[in-house]
């Protein structure tokens, strides 16, 4: 019987950087994991952390991994790296960082300077896509960073992500996976590569081609460890590094959320819906699919961009009873957080939210806050926990209803990942308000094994996509909705939480008007 190989996955998320050993099976043979300050703020709104922090993280997360595992190092065969999208970091020729790295959930705007000129503003104009050009051209780094900090900026040889970023230390070179681009950066995500020359995106920001990394399709080698990276992580030099693609596109990978009838549900720091398909779908209209860790493919993606990140500010602010006592007690918090949740009925006596914490684009729109309504003397902070994880799954079936009728196909199963896809009551309760199977992979670290999944088809490990997914991915437990409490959730869904945002927005402006915020 010949010796079993095994494929390593870095994931380096927003709370944490894990190094996940798999073996062709998928199952997780070993991980070491270093939890990560999210992010600093020198000024409020400003979300960075320090690139090297990073890299210092990872080598600490592989190096746990070898204290954890005794196997022959020799029997790994190729590495792979998903992270966290949308976090740009500008390095200089050496690949040294000039800044801080602004993350993903950094929310300072740049000034809107000019109009698009040329043909191309004609075309937006009637597009009456104006509004989320200057919303692109606001909310991206580099205008900020051009502007505000022109010297940083006429240093900066690239600009990378930190998928990028990390690549370049793993291997020497400016590379990156197409499917980690989803950042403001001047990407054609219908083509799957940088834009044309011609695009209006060039006019929209400062970046020129030659400040971007050389681009490669999941499953092909970016380059190879070398003696540098080997030195910091222990991963043997030489071996294979092979794109894979950002942490959502690898979660719907590893579920195994491949087809376009089944909806993989990310319950992470952003909470987002997805489908897998081979056509470029806008599930919103100007709003891309992103790319898929399957070449060729599209994620259509619906995002709720607070959506987890609610839970653990529930848990910070009115959570430290069950916090102290999981401890006293040496169980996991989310068992009495469950505790929590089950103690309230279906639907918390009424308590409705609405979890636009974040303002949205086209729909939410701008000016979109969130809102909770329904209260009364009977609801405690179980009620309202139980409220937010209801919350959250209202807006990603409004978001599955609006795949379905952009792409005309039923979505007939749920596949649920990340953090809060280890709540028995979360799955329950997702499962009840959908009216579908709520499906949990069989491993929790559902990004590292798309991770996985890219490198072993990239190595030749298995033929194709299919035949690697299909022995890699497989259901755990299946959460089957409860008809009572279904029946419930649907009048509540449609007569309630449909209605919410479109009452309640002229409010919303109101308050933006008033007070200038959102932005």
């Amino acid at each position: 019987m010949s010796e079993q190989s095994y494929l390593l996955a870095i994931d380096n998320g927003t709370q944490s950087v894990r190094a996940l050993l798999f073996d062709l099976q998928g199952n997780l043979v070993g991980k070491g994991k270093v939890e990560l300050q999210a992010y600093y703020s020198k000024e409020p709104g400003w979300a960075e952390q320090d690139p090297e922090y990073y890299w210092t993280s990872l080598g600490e997360a592989c190096q746990r991994l070898w204290q954890q595992v005794d196997i022959d190092r020799s029997r790994i065969k190729g590495v792979s790296l998903t992270t966290q999208r949308g976090t740009l970091i500008n390095v200089d020729e050496a690949g040294q960082p000039l800044r801080p790295a602004m993350l993903w959930l950094d929310q300072r705007r740049a000034e809107v300077r000019g109009r698009i000129k040329g043909p191309w503003g004609w075309l937006l104009k009637l597009a009456r896509a104006e509004d989320a050009v200057a919303h692109f051209r606001a909310q991206a780094e580099v205008n900020w960073i051009a502007q505000q900090q022109p010297e940083v900026w006429a240093r900066t040889h690239k600009v990378l992500l930190l998928s990028g970023f990390l690549s370049h230390r793993l291997c020497g070179r400016f590379v990156d996976s197409l499917a980690s681009c989803v950042a403001y950066l001047p990407f054609d995500y219908k083509r799957l590569k940088w834009a044309a020359p011609g695009d209006w995106k060039w006019q929209a920001m400062p970046v020129r081609r030659e400040q971007l990394p050389d681009l490669y399709e999941p499953g092909e080698q970016l380059g190879r460890i070398s003696a540098e990276a080997s030195r910091h992580t222990g991963i043997p030099e030489g071996l294979p590094l092979i794109a894979a693609g950002a942490d959502k596109a690898c979660e719907v990978l590893g579920a195994g959320g491949v087809e376009p009838h089944i909806a993989c549900l990310s319950y992470g720091t952003t909470a987002t819906i997805n489908t897998t398909r081979r056509s470029y779908l806008e599930t919103t209209p100007l709003i891309p699919p992103y790319p898929a860790a399957i070449p060729g493919h599209f994620n259509t993606e619906v995002m709720i961009f607070r959506g987890f990140w609610m839970v653990s500010w529930f848990k910070q602010e009115f959570g430290l009873h069950e916090l102290q006592r999981a401890g006293a007690l040496g169980v996991e918090p989310e068992a009495l957080f469950d505790e929590l949740v089950n103690s309230v009925p279906p639907g918390s006596m009424g308590l409705m939210l609405q979890p636009y914490w974040s303002p949205g684009v086209r729909d939410p729109g701008l000016e979109a806050k969130g809102s909770i309504i329904g209260f009364g003397d009977v609801h405690t902070r179980a009620h309202l926990y139980r409220a937010i994880l209801e919350g959250l799954a209202y807006a990603l079936r409004q978001g599955k209803e609006r795949i379905e009728k952009r792409s005309g196909s039923k979505i007939t199963c749920l596949r649920v990942s990340g953090g809060g896809s280890q709540s028995d009551a979360a799955m329950q309760l997702t499962a009840d308000i959908f009216g579908l199977p709520a499906e949990r992979p069989h491993t929790y670290e559902t990004s590292g094994l798309g991770a996985a999944i890219d490198c072993a088809v990239g190595l030749g490990l298995y033929s194709d996509f299919p035949s690697a997914i299909q022995a890699m991915t497989r259901v755990g437990r299946i959460f089957q909705p409860n008809p009572p409490a279904r029946r419930l959730y649907e009048r509540l869904y449609r007569e309630v939480y449909l209605q919410m945002y479109k009452r309640l927005r002229p409010l919303y402006l109101r308050i933006r008007a008033i007070t200038g915020y959102p932005g």
